[in-house]
């Protein structure tokens, strides 16, 4: 959410300054606009929470740094994020590390996407048919 307030006080503040400049070139400033959380993916099942924090401590402040984990098992998923204080760090992170070799493995370094805000509902996505009455029937009969 923080992404898209940012989001919208640039494009205000782009357009209070200078009403002239074209739509297009608003939209290229967005785009260039960083986020301080990284997606890191590849991750070794024996990599934890404090491990990974080290890994990228060395390019900024680290506010968390948190392997996901499956919730029945308890085994790492293979993936984390990290946030970052500043947006500089996280950019300079992921230029260093996207690639590289953490414990084992190569590990993918990317900007965090926003999760939905609500969770999905599985027959939002999927509607098949099951259960008495079946799906839907297509065709002529």
């Amino acid at each position: 959410m923080a992404f898209y307030n940012k989001l919208g006080s640039l494009l205000r503040q782009s357009v209070s300054q200078s009403s002239s400049l074209p739509m297009g070139s608003m939209m290229n400033s967005s785009r260039f606009m960083s986020t301080n959380k990284l997606f890191i993916g590849g991750l070794s099942y024996s990599t934890d929470d404090q491990s990974l924090k080290q890994a990228f401590d060395a390019y900024g402040e680290v506010v968390e740094a948190r392997v996901i984990t499956d919730r029945d098992t308890g085994r790492s998923r293979g993936f984390g994020f990290v946030n970052f204080t500043e947006a500089e760090a996280a950019n300079s992170a992921m230029s260093a590390m996207d690639g590289q070799e953490l414990q084992g493995r190569n590990i993918r370094v990317s900007l965090a996407n926003e999760r939905p805000s609500a969770p999905r509902a599985y027959n939002d996505s999927y509607r098949g048919g099951g259960g008495y009455g079946g799906g839907g029937r297509g065709g002529d009969y």
